[in-house]
């Protein structure tokens, strides 16, 4: 199949829904007045199509989606979605009710059509159909076939698409099974009562049908997607009496049609570059749907009710803008290697020629950059450029001779007419392939009626068949749940895997920023512990000294020498407690030599006493004997004299006295005197004896007087010349 690129506006239709029972009971007028199948009248409004109150759903389904199917079964990607005030119709349109056959709405006939569509396609195509079904809500996007996933976000995929990440996929192989999906996810989404509806979506839904068919011959791959939404109604809380957190759903749901109608209103300009599908998640998922590759059908659903005229009006204008957006929709077509190839080959030989007229243009634009007048049938003009270009698509008729060959140019109009014929032509291949498919269906059932003569062989081949059939049914359905089972499971490990290596990422940085402590810590201690050598070495030296010290200090003290151990080199604990103990044991010796110093200060002290108690009296007794020898020398001495005479032999100061016993250490009988003796007093004089002392006595007379100092010394051995008067 070529990969066909075309095109298209946006399809909008218009359609009005009946007067409602609260509407008729309040007297409201039906406004609208059609006059035709493609307006309204009064001001006019154009669409592509208008279904006025009384048509039905197979009409609507009709005359929209049906084609849309055969566009998504041809690899193109498809959207329907409906836009309208609340209560105006659009899930009756979308939805409708579900297992009613008059009553269902696009969605379950879509599923049903699909299938049908398939079942009459070549026997050689594979297909693979996945569907999901996801909502809006508060500007989060909620799966409605796991409750548990709350905020997916919106990714893009290698072309730049937008998807929702994470959303489940269920593969489906019948519309039963789409039907099953479809009842699950609707049971799960929000809805609340207003004043305007009973059963009031408040989110935007989306169920999502991607459909992937293979050629098993060709291989030939292709795809497509269909988007089928049902958007929650703007509302006047004036109206719908919204309160609390249905107020709180309202403004999120106006606001994101307010994001809608922005993007619609960007589009529909054509002027602007920038388009904000970014501010909401709505308009993320449909940007393809909105001006991308995608054929767009959008239903604009209206009230009737003079009531809601307001809102009426701004659902058609909303309409009429949506219509001038165009799309460009072509075929998700996947190249075999081959078309790969041919691909290639035909762009190689595209860039050929393209080089081959620039080179005649660049040498033509050189010939007039010399000067030189290049002739006008030399010349290279735009049409020969442009026809080069198309040449592929283009008749082009060349005519070789001996002489020269002549290119037939045609014009521009010449060029569509052909256009419009080949277009012609395909169409017509196209109506001659569903003939040819109808005549081939045609022929089997004329060769199925014609077998039908066997009779009872036919009838119990055909319950063979119809068994292996239920059979095969139950299997693929298995296999379905399998293949879902196995694609849920390949999501969470996906996700756990992400996750883990995440984990394992930031584990890494901690192991790393770890490392990185540990060998700044290992740094640290090796340098703690040097330090801590050094300080115990000078600790060990210290207490070296020390107890050198306290073993000199014994010594001198008289306990003996302490013995210090070989080296204190153990813990630092034990050395000190060895240290306390030795000082202890000094601090308890010190203290016995201070005791038996005091107890021999006291003794010094008795000692002095009885010195000075034994010296008086020994100078007593020496004064008794120095009369004695008195009266032995001199018998009329008189014992009791005042004053006595004694011949002076040598005066001596208290200065001159030391270095005379030094002199005379025998001489041990001194005595003394006053040191001022009268001036006519001079050696062999006689003087006045106040006092006599001996050496004995003289140290105990200065200590009882020592403010007396001066005393003469006389020698004890008096001459016989000199006796007393």
């Amino acid at each position: 199949m070529a990969d066909v690129t075309s095109e298209c506006n946006i399809k909008v239709l218009c359609r009005f829904r009946p007067l409602n029972q609260s509407e008729i009971l309040r007297g409201d007028q039906f406004i609208p007045t059609f006059q035709g199948d493609d307006s309204v009248n009064g001001r006019s409004y154009v669409f592509d199509r208008v279904f006025p109150t009384n048509t039905t759903q197979e009409q609507v389904y009709n005359a929209c989606a049906k084609q849309i199917v055969k566009d998504v079964l041809g690899g193109y990607n498809g959207t329907i979605f409906a836009y309208g005030q609340t209560a105006s119709g659009k899930t009756h349109t979308m939805e409708g009710k579900l297992h009613d056959p008059n009553q269902m709405g696009i969605i379950p006939r879509i599923a049903e059509d699909i299938f049908n569509h398939i079942f009459g396609m070549d026997e050689n195509l594979e297909f693979h159909i996945k569907v999901s079904y996801f909502e809006v809500y508060m500007d989060k996007i909620r799966d409605l076939l796991d409750v548990t996933k709350t905020n997916l976000a919106v990714h893009e995929d290698k072309n730049k698409i937008p998807y929702v990440k994470g959303c489940t996929e269920r593969f489906v192989s019948s519309p039963d099974e789409v039907m099953d999906v479809i009842d699950e996810g609707k049971n799960n989404r929000h809805v609340a009562v207003t004043n305007m509806n009973e059963h009031s979506s408040r989110s935007h839904s989306i169920f999502l049908i991607n459909i992937k068919q293979e050629h098993t011959e060709t291989e030939q791959k292709l795809c497509g997607k269909l988007y089928l939404v049902d958007l929650a109604g703007s509302e006047k809380v004036s109206k719908t009496g919204a309160a609390g957190a249905v107020l709180d759903e309202a403004k999120n749901i106006n606001k994101s049609l307010s994001a809608l109608g922005n993007v619609i209103s960007a589009l529909a300009e054509g002027t602007k570059t920038h388009v904000p599908y970014r501010d909401s998640k709505m308009t993320r998922i449909l940007q393809d749907s909105l001006g991308g590759n995608c054929r767009t059908t959008m239903f604009i659903c209206c009230s009737p009710s003079s009531y809601n005229d307001a809102e009426t009006k701004s659902t058609l204008m909303f309409g009429q803008r949506a219509k001038t957006i165009r799309n460009t929709a072509s075929v998700n077509l996947e190249l075999t290697a081959d078309q790969w190839k041919r691909k290639y080959e035909k762009e190689k030989e595209k860039n050929k020629a393209m080089k081959e007229t620039t080179q005649r243009l660049e040498a033509e634009l050189n010939r007039w950059r010399n000067g030189e007048n290049v002739p006008e049938m030399e010349r290279t003009t735009a049409d020969v450029v442009r026809l080069e270009s198309v040449e592929e698509r283009s008749p082009v008729l060349i005519l070789d001779n001996d002489t020269s060959s002549i290119v037939v140019r045609i014009s521009e109009e010449e060029r569509q007419k052909y256009e419009e014929e080949i277009r012609k032509l395909y169409k017509q291949l196209d109506d001659k392939a569903v003939f040819m498919r109808s005549l081939s269906l045609s022929l089997s059932l004329q060769l199925l009626a014609s077998s039908r003569g066997d009779g009872d062989k036919v009838q119990a081949e055909l319950g063979r068949l119809q068994v292996e059939s239920s059979c095969a049914k139950t299997e693929v359905k298995e296999v379905l749940q399998a293949l879902e089972e196995l694609a849920i499971n390949y999501d969470q490990k996906s996700q756990e895997v992400e996750e883990k290596g995440l984990q394992n990422q930031l584990l890494a940085d901690q192991l790393a920023q770890k490392m990185a402590s540990l060998m700044e810590l290992e740094a640290e201690l090796s340098h703690m512990q040097e330090v801590s050598g050094q300080q115990r070495k000078r600790i060990a030296d210290v207490l070296n000294g020390l107890m050198r010290d306290l073993s000199e200090f014994s010594t001198i003290v008289g306990n003996g020498e302490i013995k210090l151990p070989v080296e204190i080199s153990g813990a630092i604990e034990e050395e000190f407690t060895v240290a306390r103990l030795y000082i202890s044991k000094i601090k308890s010796e010190v203290k016995s030599m201070v005791k038996r110093c005091r107890q021999l200060e006291n003794l010094q002290l008795e000692c002095h006493r009885k010195m000075e108690e034994t010296g008086r009296e020994l100078s007593s007794c020496q004064l008794l004997i120095s009369q004695v020898s008195l009266q032995l020398y001199w018998p009329g001495y008189r014992t009791q004299v005042t004053h006595r005479y004694i011949p002076v032999t040598h005066l001596y100061t208290p200065s001159t006295l030391t270095s005379a016993r030094l002199q005379d250490p025998g001489n041990t009988s001194l005595y003394t005197c006053n040191t001022h003796p009268p001036p006519s007093l001079q050696p062999g004089y006689r003087t006045q004896v106040t006092h006599l002392y001996t050496p004995s006595t003289l140290t105990s007379a200065r200590l009882q007087d020592p403010g007396n100092t001066p005393v003469h010394t006389l020698h004890p051995h008096f001459s016989q010349a000199t006796g007393p008067r």
